[in-house]
């Protein structure tokens, strides 16, 4: 066992002789002379042994006890692991499992156990046995209960909050509110930033050691990022909070500028040339790069042959350039509402790559034939050079597809300019037979693309998709509208495409004996299933052996119009495994397919512009034209710790996707409840408390809290059952599973809580369609705890889950 990365053979073997003497059954704690003396070291050796402690105590590897002597942990009833606090001051801790892989089920701990613990350290905590259980009404009987013992790592070295003066105190408020403790701070005006804070500026503090719980840890101001709660300062704290780079070091901007504006003549060398097939994008309207074009070919015999088209983006990002280390660095854009981190520059993800409506641009492109029976006949890949004749917003696309008056076509508007990469040509300003031409383009798409979604669905594809809220921001960014997107036909359409090219080309790499990045979703655990089964039996959703893919695949029909469907398929999703990269192809359980990669989005993953070099050498080896990259190899172990790096990348962007969108729902809450008349909402009660009820908003998923206060007309009281608030003059009852109107009550940013009260006194009851049960406000209780988890947008969340 090496625990260290930059031990020498001499250390390392130093390491595992101290360790293996830890582990000895009949092995006493020692100190560090008498381990020197139990392992007959050397000089030269018993000094290499105090940094060596030092290292593997820090690490959590080993633990002191009395009079400095040393043990495994274990030994000593400790265990390390992370632990993530709530607003409250409690914390749960997230033992280390072997090897790095996860651990036991996660334990308490009570806000007075935590020491000098913060949100995200690796810690050492001991089981404390004589603690009282604390969840037994949800039936945790069996959870332990720990204490801290040890910080072993802190997760931050800084954090972003907002500055205050108390009395003659500065300090800073975390804007995470699960840090619950504010940093005291100096006098900003006393420091060197510039310009100094002032109250209520949000600042960057750097955390100074804190090892005294009874008081407040203390930091150090070393950045302004502006007033806070405005979309900049918010913006800056986002980056620095998920280490995220808008900027690019000047190597990579010079290597960037270095490309000509646009494609050359002679780029098309060894091209196949298809400017003249009908090619267009579908992309949301706020999309900033377009990485995907489809085109239509009508072959005789009622044949069409669909070509799917990716920005090559391996034509100009070499292996081992500063482009190519800084975008694997990356891994991946990342879209934050109304802005992205992108993995290229702006010349290349905005500009040469990026396939907009009538320029230019070189792809990879896979082809495939289909009979005048919707069956695929064959399929070829090729370098290619395309054209995209139009570019549409999936609003445009669906129009096209089901409406039949061009007058109404025409009258869709441009995505405004400011939240794009393109806008494309307006509609309005195109001749009959140009939209005529485009509106059948599009139909043929969906004649191909909707018996492909019916046979995958089938074959026992899992259907997560459902509707999803798209945060729109003004020119200034602050959060301005909220639309749900539903994932109709025009996404539909996109989707399976990307998807079907995503399986050929795994496919036939895998033929080819070629070493590639799959996209892997493992078997869920049954263990979590049958936790699922049990919580879907307390919204009245039975349901069967989950292990078996039909029962899945029934149960997940059955929730699509249960009330609270939305909740219930989010848990769906929390019981499986997170998707991700691996150097094996070992199947992917969402989509129900054994091969499957990523080769659909090379300006914003590096996962697919590694799969497009390994698609060169493909092309290469079945004499199709040479492309200079394709002498690119990745070796199996080069490709693990890719595959180990991307994944990892992901799940940060995910994060500050997720960040993002809670900060911009509490902006737009918050900007609503200054308005006047403020804007009614539909709501769903979730969860019922003597104080207040949790409710659901219909239109945007957004949650928040009713308090009792907030209902003026009357004194309500908790039913026994804890299902219904009840009025004792008016008898006016409000009932778990109730839709109701409500509207902006007060909106806490540092407590990320938005209020609403209920709108009227019109009583409406309970959905018909849902029979709430007693069981059910346990369960809401245990998933609705703190501010709620948001999604990602539809598009992100299938890029991230397929």
């Amino acid at each position: 066992m090496n625990t260290s990365e930059h031990s020498g053979s001499a250390n390392t073997s130093l390491e595992d002789r101290f360790l293996e003497l830890l582990r000895r059954k009949d092995y006493t704690p020692l100190r560090v002379d008498e381990v020197a003396t139990a392992l007959r070291l050397d000089r030269r050796e018993a000094k290499k042994l105090g940094p060596l402690v030092h290292h593997l105590l820090n690490q959590g590897f080993i633990a002191k006890v009395k009079q400095d002597r040393f043990v495994i942990p274990k030994d000593a009833d400790l265990q390390s692991g992370h632990v993530k606090f709530r607003q409250s001051g409690a914390a749960m801790f997230f033992p280390d499992g072997p090897d790095g892989a996860p651990g036991e089920a996660p334990w308490h701990i009570f806000s007075e156990d935590t020491g000098t613990a913060l949100h995200g350290d690796r810690v050492l905590v001991r089981q404390n046995k004589s603690a009282r259980p604390w969840r037994t009404q949800a039936g945790r009987k069996d959870e332990k209960i720990g204490r801290v013992i040890r910080v072993l790592e802190r997760a931050h070295e800084s954090v972003t909050g907002t500055l205050r003066r108390d009395n003659q105190f500065w300090n800073v408020v975390p804007d995470d509110p699960r840090f619950v403790r504010t940093i005291l701070v100096a006098d900003p005006a006393q420091g060197t930033v510039f310009p100094p804070p002032q109250p209520g500026d949000k600042v960057l503090v750097r955390l100074a050691e804190w090892t005294q719980r009874h008081l407040n840890p203390t930091g150090e101001v070393i950045e302004n990022l502006g007033r806070t709660h405005t979309p900049s300062a918010e913006f800056k704290a986002i980056l620095h909070k998920y280490h995220l780079r808008p900027d690019f070091p000047e190597p990579v901007v010079a290597e960037a500028a270095a490309f000509p504006p646009e494609v050359r003549p002679r780029d098309y060398q060894g091209r196949e040339d298809v400017r003249g097939t009908f090619t267009l994008t579908i992309d949301p309207d706020d999309a900033k790069d377009f990485d995907d074009a489809l085109s239509l070919e009508r072959l005789s015999g009622g044949d069409l042959r669909i070509g799917i088209h990716i920005a090559d983006v391996s034509a100009y990002v070499k292996l081992g350039t500063a482009l190519d280390r800084e975008a694997r660095a990356r891994g991946n854009s990342t879209y934050l509402v109304g802005c992205v981190v992108p993995m290229l520059p702006h010349a290349l993800s905005n500009g040469l790559c990026s396939l907009v409506e009538a320029q230019d641009r070189l792809t990879k492109s896979v082809f495939v034939t289909f009979g005048a029976n919707g069956k695929i006949r064959s399929s070829h890949f090729a370098n290619t050079v395309i054209r995209s004749r139009k570019r549409l917003t999936y609003r445009q696309a669906y129009a096209l597809l089901r409406e039949e008056d061009l007058g109404v076509i025409r009258a869709l508007p441009l995505p405004p300019a400011h939240a794009t990469g393109s806008t494309g040509r307006a509609l309005a300003g195109m001749s009959d037979a140009e939209l005529i031409e485009l509106r059948e383009t599009v139909r043929a798409f969906w004649s191909i693309a909707e018996p492909m979604r019916r046979v995958r669905m089938q074959k026992g594809s899992l259907d997560f998709d459902f509707p999803e809220v798209k945060i729109f921001t003004d020119a200034e960014g602050y959060a301005d509208r909220l639309e749900l997107i539903e994932n109709d036909e025009s996404h539909q359409l996109v989707e399976e495409f990307m998807l079907l090219a995503n399986e050929v080309v795994a496919r036939r790499l895998f033929e080819a004996g070629l070493p590639f990045l799959s996209r892997v979703h493992d078997q869920p655990d049954p263990e979590k299933l049958v936790e699922l089964r049990d919580l879907l039996a307390t919204f009245g959703v039975q349901a069967g052996d989950l292990t078996q893919r039909e029962e899945v695949v029934r149960v997940l029909g059955k929730i699509r119009h249960h009330p609270q469907g939305h909740t219930l398929k989010t848990q769906f999703l929390r019981s499986l495994k997170q998707a991700c990269y691996r150097a094996s192809v070992d199947g992917h359980y969402g989509l129900f397919k054994k091969f499957y990669t990523h080769f659909t989005s090379p300006i914003r993953r590096y996962s697919d512009l590694v799969v497009h070099r390994i698609f060169d050498d493909l092309l290469a080896r079945t004499g199709a034209t040479p492309n200079p990259g394709a002498n690119v190899r990745y070796s199996q172990a080069e490709l693990d710790a890719l595959g180990k790096h991307l994944s990892m990348t992901e799940r940060n962007s995910t994060e500050a996707e997720r960040e993002t969108v809670k900060l911009k729902l509490l902006e737009f809450f918050e900007r609503e409840a200054k308005r006047t008349p403020r804007q009614t909402f539909p709501a769903l009660i979730t969860d019922i408390r003597n104080h207040g009820f949790f409710v659901e908003l219909r239109q945007s998923n957004a949650y928040g809290f009713v308090p009792v206060s907030s209902l003026e007309d009357d004194l309500y009281s908790l039913s026994g059952d804890g299902r219904e608030l009840t009025g004792r003059r008016t008898k006016r009852k409000f009932t778990l599973g109730q839709e109701i109107p409500v509207e902006v009550y007060r909106v806490d940013r540092f407590k990320r809580q938005i209020d609403f009260r209920v709108v009227g006194s019109k009583k409406t009851g309970p959905v018909e369609s849902s029979e709430v049960t007693p069981a059910m406000v346990t369960q809401h209780r245990k998933m609705q705890h703190g501010p709620r988890k948001h999604k990602p947008t539809g598009q992100q969340q299938r890029r991230r889950r397929r």
